[in-house]
């Protein structure tokens, strides 16, 4: 675990412009050399530490939604690698930020809000019908069993808060344990197209014993399936950032990139009524990775041969691009893709 310190007033600039300042000077210079190195500088964690990102879903002071989306934007065009890592631990923030387990938030929530500490999620094994990882209650907490088929930031964050179906009465149990061996649980490295420095493994469970002590939360499953429609919206954020970096290498190249803008700022806007509740979330998840895959490929063609060549921007912003079709995805999302990419929603 580290000590942090801020490196400046963070009163002087905007949560946005603190973005882009760590997007331009610390992650993009670097994020072709991360994606062929397959492995993050620590200093990538310690500036958005410094700069309060770590904190975000438990500050008072934070951005709004308009801003939020506009951060995970940046960082997400910036070095994938770094954002898709970061952007799991705000789950762990909020769900100790709600917890009524005191001596757990007692444990963890100050060094999560100043980057200290770093968390990440296994929400995948809960997610599916029939589910992937199960919970048994036992006289002293749970029973892990199955898999939690992708955990992003294994060896880089401390602590992880598995999600598992109880078995019997369907509810959902979060538990936030140390990110380390444990007895009957197995560690699977997983090799990703993009964001590999990510190192994102598969975690299989036989028998894995949580205490109460560990557990933040039991919710039923009509509570866990609400809080998947801002998840959705933020892991949406990850295409929409690498549209928006595709479209400013492009205006670089000297392209006209109006039209482009344009697309990205009526995606953006369908994003938001997602949110709402005035578009379907699925369709604008499956809208915006497609917009990622468009932009992505013509900055392929802008750029030229020189874009065949392994872990240049414009190879490596393509692999994100497809990496958005299936990441954090669900069986909506796939079935609103292959329609939009077959052109049926065109014709």
């Amino acid at each position: 675990m580290r000590c942090v310190t801020s490196v400046r007033d963070r009163h002087e600039t905007s949560w946005p412009e603190r973005a882009r300042d760590i997007a331009d000077t610390v992650l993009f210079p670097a994020a072709d050399a991360v994606d062929a190195a397959g492995e993050i500088p620590p200093g990538h964690f310690e500036a958005l530490a410094a700069e309060g990102f770590y904190g975000l879903a438990a500050r008072d002071d934070g951005p709004d939604m308009s801003e939020l989306s506009e951060i995970v934007e940046t960082l997400c065009g910036a070095c994938l690698s770094t954002a898709f890592t970061w952007m799991q631990h705000a789950g762990v923030v909020m769900s100790l930020a709600n917890t009524t387990n005191d001596g757990l938030k007692n444990k963890y929530f100050d060094g999560l809000v100043d980057g200290s500490i770093r968390a990440g999620v296994a929400f995948a094994g809960a997610i599916p019908r029939p589910p992937k990882l199960y919970a048994r209650r036992d006289d002293t907490g749970y029973v892990l069993d199955g898999s939690a088929p992708f955990v992003t930031g294994w060896g880089i964050i401390d602590v992880v808060q598995l999600s598992a179906r109880d078995e019997f009465d369907d509810s959902i149990v979060h538990a936030v344990v140390p990110a380390r061996a444990a007895s009957g649980l197995t560690v699977e490295p997983l090799s990703l197209i993009a964001a590999n420095a990510s190192s994102t493994v598969r975690l299989r469970f036989e028998g894995v014993v949580v205490d109460d002590a560990s557990v933040a939360s039991v919710v039923s499953d009509a509570q866990f399936q609400a809080g998947q429609l801002y998840g959705s919206w933020i892991n949406g954020c990850m295409a929409m950032g690498i549209a928006r970096r595709c479209i400013q290498q492009m205006e670089e190249l000297g392209v006209d990139v109006d039209d482009y803008r344009s697309l990205h700022a009526d995606a953006r806007a369908r994003f938001d009524d997602a949110l709402a509740g005035r578009y379907d979330m699925f369709r604008a998840r499956a809208e915006a990775s497609e917009l990622a895959v468009r932009t992505a490929a013509a900055l392929v063609a802008a750029t030229g041969s020189s874009a065949l060549v392994g872990h240049g921007t414009a190879e490596r912003l393509m692999r994100e691009a497809t990496f958005t079709l299936v990441a954090a995805s669900r069986p909506e999302m796939k079935s609103a893709l292959l329609e939009g990419l077959s052109g049926e929603q065109r014709r």
